[in-house]
């Protein structure tokens, strides 16, 4: 059944059809790894139709896409850290000013609409400070 129905429609529309599936899938699973193997299947389809070629080539150039894609996609998300979904982490290395003093070893900034309460050396309202690290709600802070 399945030979027919690639003798039917061809094995480059075939390549395209299989590829919409997977990235199709990528939409309910997401996971990121179908989004790849779905956008090779998709190249190799379209190869196919500029340039015929047997399966075994095609199957081949699958592979190779496949896997080139798969390393270029895991080198771009190694490449930094995205700010999505980081909470507080993502304040680290930002520069903010008291809202409230330093006082004893603890005063307030204001990010956004929130205020955040912060530890470190004592300071004057307004000053300038640095988060160099989260401890639960807690945000750690150094003069600018």
């Amino acid at each position: 059944m399945i030979a027919s129905f690639v003798d039917a429609i061809g094995p480059a529309w075939t390549w395209i059809l299989v590829g919409l599936v997977l990235m199709g899938t990528e939409l309910v699973a997401s996971g990121v790894f179908l989004l790849w193997l779905g956008l090779a299947a998709v190249v190799t389809g379209l190869q196919s139709l500029l340039v015929p070629m047997p399966w075994q080539g095609q199957l081949l150039l699958f592979a190779v896409l496949s896997v080139a894609f798969a390393v270029v996609a895991s080198r771009r998300t190694k490449n930094g850290p995205s700010a999505l979904n980081q909470g507080a982490q993502g304040l680290v290395g930002r520069d903010y000013s008291l809202v409230a003093p330093i006082v004893a070893g603890e005063g307030r900034i204001r990010v956004n609409d929130t205020l955040w309460r912060v530890t470190g050396p004592d300071a004057p309202m307004g000053a300038r400070v640095r988060v160099t690290g989260v401890e639960g709600t807690l945000l750690t802070v150094v003069p600018v």
